[in-house]
């Protein structure tokens, strides 16, 4: 193991002391580089890895406890779609997904709210706060953070264009900055579970990717960090590329080398980068210390970097 493969010293159980201080002073400069900055990181249901906050959620928080205590701005989104799922089936209730979208009913809202504001967001937040955080737990109800809209979905069959009703599945409308920015000069870490309310103060689902989006594009966020259960993007001969910019993104997407799920989460990053924010990185939340090793390290590999351009 040598200082230019940090992921082999980031899976190393008993790292050689002298190579643990060679790679703390070498990530100086990019801790310098992102101090008083503003991260948004959307840590995935598929990168938890359990059913709860995963086995890797005490690397995740103690990840983000760390970029906290060297000056950084943390701002948490998580998923929960298995868990979800999961919870649905020991309850009886059948799911049904339009365009990866969860048909969400009355009964399953509930069951929503349930896993994503009480059983996943607490336990992400008790993770943090053991790891000596303060994290505090938020949906988009909490101080009108999120105002959502009913998303629409349609198909065209025999020429007929169709409405889906997707039920109570949302779209951000709005992100109130100002709630998020009171937390900035604090000690505090907001962790958000993805619910929005709307202008009937009725519940949204709303898809993890793109509340991360539009929180980071809201608060003008440095980087939007997508940990997900891939690599990153590939390109046509399968070989993950570490950075491309908006428009090669959008021509690959055209030209079908991004297809299937990739293409939502590279979205996503299209709309953050479009709205400000400097870059969006689509990482493997697997690896153990992604994010310190795609924040603070030479290495290129760790993910997918897109900016504007």
């Amino acid at each position: 193991m040598s200082l230019a493969d940090p992921l082999s010293f980031a899976s190393s159980a008993n790292p050689d002391p002298v190579v643990k201080a060679a790679i703390l002073a070498e990530a100086l400069p990019y801790m310098r580089r992102y101090a008083g900055h503003t991260l948004v990181v959307k840590y995935g249901g598929h990168a938890m890895g359990g059913e709860e906050t995963g086995e890797g959620g005490d690397s995740f928080a103690r990840d983000v406890v760390l970029l906290k205590q060297v000056g950084i701005n943390p701002i948490v989104v998580h998923g929960g779609g298995p868990q979800i799922g999961h919870m649905l089936e020991r309850l009886g209730i059948q799911s049904r997904f339009v365009d990866g979208l969860r048909v969400t009913d009355r009964e399953t809202m509930e069951v929503v709210e349930m896993v994503l504001a009480g059983t996943i967001n607490k336990q992400l937040v008790a993770a943090i706060n053991a790891e000596g955080g303060c994290a505090i737990g938020l949906t988009g109800k909490d101080g009108g953070l999120i105002t959502a809209k009913k998303a629409v979905r349609s198909r065209v069959e025999a020429g007929i264009r169709t409405e889906i009703d997707l039920g109570f599945v949302g779209e951000p409308q709005d992100v109130a900055a100002g709630v998020l920015d009171t937390f900035r000069q604090s000690d505090i870490i907001p962790v958000i579970a993805p619910i929005g309310v709307g202008a009937a103060g009725e519940t949204y689902n709303i898809n993890a990717d793109t509340v991360s989006g539009a929180v980071a594009a809201a608060v003008k966020a440095t980087r939007l960090l997508l940990l997900t259960d891939v690599a990153g993007v590939l390109d046509a001969d399968k070989q993950l590329i570490s950075e491309i910019t908006a428009g090669t993104a959008r021509r690959m997407i055209a030209e079908g080398i991004i297809s299937g799920g990739m293409i939502p989460k590279v979205e996503t990053c299209l709309d953050a980068v479009d709205g400000g924010v400097e870059a969006a990185v689509i990482l493997d939340g697997r690896v153990p210390h992604a994010i310190l090793l795609e924040l603070f390290t030479d290495t290129s590999g760790a993910g997918t970097l897109i900016r504007a351009g």
